[in-house]
Order: C-alpha cells, then structure tokens, then sequence
C-alpha cells in the first residue's frame, strides 16, 4: 500500500528561484512596494472625526459604521460592497480576457507577501547555488543562523501583517498600546496570531503549493481565455527550428550559423526555469501553474541581450500572433465586459455622490390602528426612526402632506436635532379633525416630509403611510 501511495503521489520538489533584472521586475518591484506604502500605513493615516477615531480608514463593527476618509458607511448602505465586489469580479474577468493571469502576477496579496518572503531568503542565504548548497548542508552554526534569521524576520513580517489587518479594526495607536500591555480585546490576539501563522505558512513554507493547489483561479482561468488573449508564452518556431533547441558551441555561436543548421535561438541554458516562482518550464507550453508574473521574460531578455540576439523569445503574446494570425483585442466579449464594467462603475459612483445625509422610517403602531376622540376626530400613532449618517449634527424639521384637516402633535419635537451619526425614534400623532356635524374626513394616506435645515441642499424626504379609520368613515 505504501508503494501506491508513493507512485500515485509525488514528494514536494522544493523550488529555488533566482533573481533576474529587467522591466517586468521592476514593474513587480513597484507594485509590491506600492501595495506595502498602502496596507501598512494607511491605519496610521489620520482623518478628524468629531465622535468617532481619527483614523482614515476604519471599519467600526460595534457601532456599525464604516469609515473611508470622508466617506462613511452605514449597514443600509452595504449594498455598496455588493456593488464594489461585481465590479471587482467584472474587472478580473475583462482584464483576464486581456492579458491573461496579470493579477495573479502583481497584485494577488499570495504573490506579493511571497515575493517579500523570498526577498529576506535570499538576503540571509543567498543565491540560487548558495540555498540549495545549504539545504544540502549539515545542520551547523552557519545553517542555523541562516534559517533561523530568515524565519524569524518571516515572523516578524507575519506577526505585523497580521497585526496591520487588525488595526483596521481599531484605532491603531490605541490597539498597538492596549496589544503590548494585554488590554486588547481577545478577538484582536485571535485576529493578530491566526494571520500571523496563515501568512508564516503560505507565504514562507507552502509558496507555490498555494498557486498550484489551492487557488481556485488557477482550475477556471482558461474558461475566460481565447485565441486573442495575451499571455506569456515561448516562440516555439523561432527557439527550436526544424532541430530543437541546442546549447551553445562549436559552429553553433552565432544566429547566422544556427540557421544554417537548423537549430533555433534558444540556447537550453534553463534561466527562464530557475527565475520561475512555481517551477514549471514555459517552453512546455501554457500550463494551470503559470502566474503571468513574466520573470521567465526578463530571464530570457538577458541572455538575448547579451548574446546581441533580437529580444522576444519568450513575451507577451497571442495563440493566434505566434500562429502568424492578427491579434484581436476589441472583440465582442471585450466590448461587452468593457460596457458592463463602465455602468457598474458609474452606477455605484453616483450612488454615493447623491447619498442622503439622514435616513427616516415611519412604522404605523398597530395596538390600536386608531382612535377615536369625543368630537369625532381619529387619531393614529406612528413610530418615526431619524438617522443622521454625517459625523457633524443636523437639524431636521417634520412635517405632514395628504390632508387640509389633519394636525401633527409631537409634543414640540417636530424640529429635532440629531447629534453627529445619532439614531432616535420618536413618537408621532396624527389626528384628523370633524367637521361642525362630527364627521371625520375620509383619509387613506398621510405624507410625512422630513426637511433638513441650516443650508441643505438635498430635497426632502417624503413617506407615505396608511392613515387608518373606521370602515365606515364615520
């Protein structure tokens, strides 16, 4: 049983990848540093807030309030999130069409916390030939010291990553004061050590396991794939020609020379491979692991360059392009993810810059639905629910619509202040008087209008509501 098992599944092969230079790290370079600048300092921002943290970003759970620079959110508002999140898949899907698995290759948060992790390894072990030759090596001082400074500044980097994520959470100078003298809330050690071990774990120990096995983007991304896509690809006919790929040597030095025998520019010298975060060999083929991170370009430009061969052996490209047909970008499937993607943005733009300043719910109390008064007058009692979603305080006047005949009593509340993000109920009656002969006017509705004051420019809000009276009328 144990030889099936050790046939049917394959030991882990452990991947050293080697540093390259050129555009595509730089650009991976920048990105990594941008979204570090952004995650780990945003907490720290500063925004002044008259009753909530000073703190730009904040998404406070206990008092319901999501807070975005100026921006806040309440719970009625989640549908907000809905809308970011279909614009973010949307997104993900028109640029995969595009150009393939790019955010796999600069933005996934897998592939920028690994890129960090094997930043610090090879700082403390390392080139390519050096880490393996350590991994080989006995377990002496110098392996030690090596392995156990790079794990420790993985937990480090782990420890204060899972930390930052907390800090969103909370205020961050009063969460890092409170985590250091164990006033913390339990939730926040809970939060803090589980992202610390998930990001130790992932993107330390497991690394392309991840990518490979875990990620789900990597089963369907070729569903959202076509001949057009730009993806990272190898020219088969230009490496290999009619004989293969050959290393460099006698008679075979020069491009003129490897023509003549029928052998392509690809020099076998495996650089694209040892470059290669998840181990695969792009001359193979597109395969599931490929994370478009476009090292394997970088790898090749270099030896192209330094062999005064023209560049592009490996590049971004399409099935179609290396099959000498004309790449399509603006197709029917792109224009139409470019259309839905645009009104997503636009809806969900001008929903927050037309949002109200308050909130108002009217519930009609039903115990009774009315009540009738000596002189023939009815009377209903209402429950009206005021939010003020600002952090300054807003003054609101109440009023009603629907009837000549029918008086408001709200025993002096009809103006109300409400403090900054304040939410009151308070209690309404609305009586429609008789006439000289004691009958009641017939009313079926009444229109509450809630105006804000001191300078607003919004239009009011208006509900209406059923104004319940005997079946007769009278």
């Amino acid at each position: 049983m144990s030889e099936e098992t050790a046939q049917l599944y394959q030991k882990r092969i452990q991947i050293y990848p080697r540093s390259v230079k050129g555009r595509f790290r730089n650009l991976k370079t920048g990105a990594l540093i941008l979204a570090y600048v952004i995650y780990y300092l945003l907490p720290w921002l500063r925004w002044d807030r008259p009753n909530a943290p000073d703190q730009a970003i904040l998404y406070d759970l206990p008092g319901r309030h999501f807070y975005i620079f100026g921006l806040t959110i309440q719970v009625q508002d989640i549908f907000w999130l809905a809308g970011a999140l279909i614009i973010f898949a949307i997104l993900l899907f028109f640029v995969t069409g595009l150009a393939g698995r790019v955010w796999c290759g600069y933005f996934c948060f897998q592939t920028l916390w690994t890129d960090l992790f094997m930043m610090v390894e090879q700082w403390m072990q390392g080139e390519r030939p050096a880490r393996m030759r350590l991994d080989r090596g006995p377990w002496n001082r110098e392996k030690i010291v090596k392995k156990g400074g790079t794990y420790g500044l993985w937990l480090l980097i782990a420890f204060w990553t899972g930390l930052t994520f907390t800090m969103y959470w909370v205020d961050a100078p009063t969460l890092v004061t409170d985590f250091i003298l164990g006033r913390a809330p339990y939730p926040a050690y809970f939060t803090t050590f589980f992202l610390t071990a998930t990001t130790f774990v992932m993107a330390g120990l497991a690394r392309e396991q991840v990518c490979t096995y875990m990620c789900p983007y990597a089963r369907f991304q070729s569903a959202m794939f076509d001949h057009d896509t730009l993806i990272v690809s190898y020219d088969k006919q230009r490496g290999e020609s009619a004989q293969g790929r050959t290393k460099l040597g006698k008679g075979l030095k020069s491009r003129e020379e490897r023509q003549v025998a029928g052998v392509g520019d690809c020099i076998d010298c495996g650089y694209c491979v040892q470059v290669c975060p998840v181990g695969i060999d792009i001359r193979n083929g597109l395969q599931y692991q490929c994370i478009s991170c476009a090292l394997c370009i970088d790898a090749c430009d270099t030896i192209m360059d330094n062999l005064k061969w023209p560049r592009g052996l490996i590049r971004y490209t399409s099935e179609n392009a290396l099959n000498g047909r004309q790449t399509r970008l603006l197709k029917p499937k792109t224009i139409g993810y470019g259309v839905i993607l645009m009104a997503a943005i636009m809806i969900l733009t001008w929903s927050i810059l037309t949002r109200t300043s308050y909130t108002a719910t009217i519930e009609q109390v039903r115990q009774p639905l009315y009540s009738q008064l000596t002189d023939g007058s009815i009377r209903n009692v209402y429950e009206i629910k005021l939010n003020n979603k600002l952090t300054a305080p807003i003054t609101l006047r109440i009023g009603i619509e629907g009837s000549s005949s029918a008086i408001l009593d709200m025993d002096g509340m009809e103006q109300i202040t409400l403090e900054p993000q304040e939410r009151v109920k308070v209690p309404a009656r609305v009586q429609v008087a008789a006439d000289p002969t004691g009958v009641s006017e017939h009313v079926r509705t009444i229109t509450f209008v809630i105006t804000l004051l001191e300078g607003a420019t919004s239009e009011p809000i208006r509900r209406e509501v059923p104004f319940s009276m005997p079946e007769n009328g009278q």
